[in-house]
């Protein structure tokens, strides 16, 4: 329909009455003076070039049964001015309309946008937006940004533990990924994924100055370094974005695995070829805890939880339990008043057996520390074995608590009744 009228704006058609004028044959007997057809007479025009027409009804109609006489009025056609040629530019149509119906819309719409507002309530928003993470000092070190969401945050109004420990593990693949190590598995380089080679944790220590709150946003470093002759070490910085304080520090010694075999296995040359060259020489972020994680059993632990069972979504990539879960099943049997009245400052976790699907696992937790003179303004240290029901250990642990600190949460207001 629009190609119709477009077409018949540039290229007008003949109207019906004109085509059938044009084909219809002139009259036998009739000259160019006297034309009639159908009633209707035409005259000689006038020396003034009009011409004058009557139209004569042949039937008088009726009205209400009286009759109704009709006489047309005679019209005068000047002929004056001889008419303006038909050229290609007079037969364009007026687009004015069509304009100003655009302008219209386009203000409507400016006026709109001008309306929203688009610029972000904070600065720190815009680091790292996209969350994508960048490398740093020679490509020795990834740097990625983390805004802590409303389902990240706990009870005490600030970010898990969990939380953090995912941050930690997503920099880590990130900074594989962006290395143009990652292949297959988590963190598997092109000569790993040949061999069947992954990479698991054998130990991690955390240090946790603060909990992030709601809508902080967490600025993550990490980088790698030789840990003895077959493993490597990885260390996080994590800060606070607007004010660089601190926030957590953690270290991770980490060993490679066939995936096939399950066992521990030294890094071949030509994996060491390929990773060599990220590693760092510096010291560990964290002073190494030389401590002895005791080993606990049913009649030295003060609390058990039982029947801890894997989930599918617990799975990794490489089929078995992600290690930041663990954490979670250690804080199963943490007794709920700690919890309650003291916020996790650090923890030494020792992985001993990796844990799948189909395991059932018991929760172990020791009290070995309330503080001198049991003070409730003092620490606090458990120590925390995960085990399978048959008892083969899975993870050794010990954590360290101090009191909650209460002006963190002025900002948020006073906490609902029963929560502490």
């Amino acid at each position: 329909m629009v190609a119709s009228m477009a077409t018949s704006a540039f290229f007008p058609v003949p109207s019906s009455s004109s085509v059938a004028s044009a084909k219809a044959p002139k009259p036998i007997n009739e000259g160019p003076e006297r034309l009639g057809i159908r009633g209707i007479v035409a005259k000689p025009a006038s020396q003034s070039g009009a011409m004058e027409v009557k139209a004569q009804a042949q039937a008088i109609p009726k009205v209400n049964g009286t009759k109704v006489g009709l006489k047309a009025e005679a019209q005068t056609v000047e002929d004056d001015a001889p008419s303006a040629p038909r050229t290609f530019y007079n037969q364009l149509p007026d687009w004015s309309f069509l304009f100003a119906a655009i302008t219209t819309i386009f203000l409507a719409a400016e006026k709109q946008f001008t309306l929203i507002d688009w610029k972000p309530r904070r600065p720190d928003m815009l680091a790292d937006a996209f969350g994508l993470g960048k490398i740093m000092q020679d490509g020795l070190v990834f740097r990625q940004n983390f805004s802590i969401r409303s389902y990240e945050i706990g009870a005490d109004r600030t970010a898990s533990i969990e939380t953090l420990m995912n941050h930690l593990q997503e920099t880590a693949l990130n900074h594989a990924r962006s290395a143009g190590l990652l292949v297959d598995g988590f963190g598997s380089t092109p000569e790993m994924t040949k061999k069947n080679l992954i990479w698991v944790v054998t130990k991690m220590q955390i240090l946790v100055e603060r909990y992030p709150s709601w809508e902080d946003v967490v600025e993550v470093d990490t980088w790698v370094a030789s840990s003895g002759k077959n493993g490597m070490r990885r260390d996080w910085h994590v800060h606070d974005y607007r004010t660089g304080e601190t926030v957590l520090r953690a270290t991770s010694v980490w060993v490679m695995m066939n995936k096939l075999t399950r066992r521990l296995s030294k890094i071949p040359e030509e994996v060491r070829a390929e990773i060599g060259r990220y590693f760092v020489d510096c010291d560990p972020i964290i002073d190494e805890d030389s401590r002895k994680v005791q080993k606990l059993e049913d009649n030295t632990a003060d609390y058990i939880k039982r029947g801890l069972n894997p989930r599918w979504g617990d799975l990794d990539i490489n089929q078995h339990v992600n290690n930041v879960k663990y954490i979670g099943w250690i804080l199963e049997s943490t007794p709920i008043s700690i919890l309650e009245s003291h916020e996790l400052a650090g923890m030494t976790l020792e992985y001993r057996r990796e844990c799948g699907r189909d395991s059932v696992l018991q929760s172990l937790t020791a009290i070995s520390n309330h503080g001198s003179n049991c003070s409730p303004e003092a620490g606090i240290e458990c120590q925390h074995l995960l085990r399978l029901e048959s008892g083969a250990e899975i993870t050794r642990g010990r954590t360290e608590w101090r009191p909650k600190r209460a002006q963190g949460l002025q900002n948020m207001g006073p906490l609902p009744a029963g929560s502490t």
